[in-house]
């Protein structure tokens, strides 16, 4: 079973598919909480050079207060990480699959909401 939700995107710039990635994520009603430019940070600690890495936190306040309503502890495994990574063959983009990551919570209702997350999570994925 894959965790995420991964599409390539060929022809534009690293920054092109953020600002696209952000879009889709806006239009399904996420927000990026987090950002997390691994690229510059594996730099600054410890001298390292790699490809464009970002991980954006996005979440759906909707989805997430039925999900934390559901099982309180659930925000541990909050917000849903989508990350944009540069490869030989473009930009990949990566969405968690929500599904996959609670599948470890035995809760029927919740599965359900994650289930309607990831359909919005490969909605985004594939606007881009």
């Amino acid at each position: 079973m894959s965790y995420t939700i991964d599409r390539t995107i060929t022809g534009a710039s690293f920054e092109e598919v953020d600002a696209r990635t952000r879009a889709a994520l806006q239009s399904k009603g996420f927000g990026v909480l987090t950002e997390i430019d691994v690229k510059a940070t594996m730099k600054k600690k410890i001298d390292k050079d790699m490809p464009g890495y970002r991980i954006l936190g996005a979440c759906n306040p909707n989805m997430a207060w039925q999900a934390i309503g559901m099982e309180p502890k659930v925000g541990a495994m909050l917000p849903c990480n989508v990350i944009l990574r540069e490869t030989d063959e473009g930009v990949e983009v990566s969405a968690i699959d929500p599904v996959a990551s609670m599948a470890a919570i035995e809760n029927e209702e919740l599965g359900s909401v994650a289930g309607q997350v990831r359909d919005m999570l490969k909605a985004v994925v594939e606007a881009i």
